[in-house]
């Protein structure tokens, strides 16, 4: 087999066997075969030929174009993946990534809104045309619920209980879980169903929940284009992804006395030890206001 013949044997087995996520398979496909590329710079034409020392320089060439830790880190757990599935086929013998270790990883805390920074962005979409109606309803949902933008993007119309307020979504390997929704953006989602979305739905087939202009289910880019568009006019934020409304969302929870593990639950977390770094960042925020307004900080 090829290499590219390999990569997609991989990309299938992951997503037949692993349940992996259509964004999962386009990052995979992207760090595969930007190393495949490098290989045939090298004149080295299938993946049997790897060395440890061809590593090293690939490695050593992310380090010379800048790449941040945090990517050099999903590269390497991509590439160390698929040479273990090459193993396990019988293309190799041994992965010449055992021994290649990952950098460490500088600890940043994630970005996450102040609550009237949120009330500022939420009070943002007009709420008189049927996109801003949609706008508003996911970016409630967002902030509610502390959903990844693929759990957003993956529900279906049948997906939420709106009279109850909770929603069935889709985490990572493909993972149930309920996550309750919160009144805003109840009152937010049912004047998106009754007035926005028959409206952008071109066929009474489609099924998903939030739609684009063409009447189709929207894309996890666009969404991120949405929140753009609205942060331009947000004084004091720069720069906001969907997922700094799941950060804000787990910060604000912690910071109003909610439990780590309801925090974890909340989030579709596996590890605890995911979640805690939370617990970090309402400690720093407290100490930034005690700083602020204690007369012997």
């Amino acid at each position: 087999m090829t290499n590219d013949q390999w990569i997609e044997a991989y990309l299938q087995y992951l997503q037949a066997e692993r349940n992996a996520s259509s964004h999962t398979l386009i990052n995979y496909r992207n760090d595969l075969e930007q190393f495949a590329a490098f290989l045939k710079q090298k004149q080295v034409s299938r993946f049997a030929e790897v060395t440890y020392l061809l590593v090293r320089m690939y490695l050593a060439k992310l380090n010379e174009q800048e790449y941040a830790k945090r990517s050099v880190s999903r590269k390497l757990s991509a590439l160390r993946s698929f040479f273990l599935f090459l193993v396990r086929e019988g293309e190799l013998a041994s992965s010449p990534f055992q021994f290649i270790r990952t950098p460490k990883q500088e600890k940043k805390l994630p970005q996450f809104l102040y609550v009237a920074q949120m009330e500022a962005l939420l009070n943002a979409p007009d709420r008189e045309t049927p996109l801003g109606l949609r706008d508003l309803a996911l970016m409630e949902l967002l902030y509610a619920s502390g959903l990844r933008v693929s759990e957003l993007t993956g529900m279906n119309l049948s997906s939420i209980d709106l009279d109850n307020g909770i929603a069935l979504v889709f985490g990572k390997g493909a993972k149930e879980r309920y996550v309750p929704v919160g009144e805003p953006a109840v009152r937010a989602i049912r004047m998106y169903l009754a007035i926005a979305r028959p409206q952008l739905a071109k066929s009474p087939a489609e099924q998903a929940m939030f739609l684009n202009a063409r009447g189709t289910r929207l894309t996890a880019r666009s969404v991120r284009r949405v929140l753009d568009k609205y942060i331009d006019g947000l004084a004091g934020v720069e720069h906001v992804t969907p997922h700094t409304f799941r950060h804000s969302f787990a910060t604000h929870m912690m910071e109003a006395g909610a439990d780590l593990r309801t925090v974890q639950e909340l989030l579709g977390h596996v590890n605890l030890s995911t979640t805690q770094v939370y617990t970090h960042m309402t400690k720093d925020h407290l100490q930034t206001i005690y700083n602020q307004a204690h007369p012997r900080a």
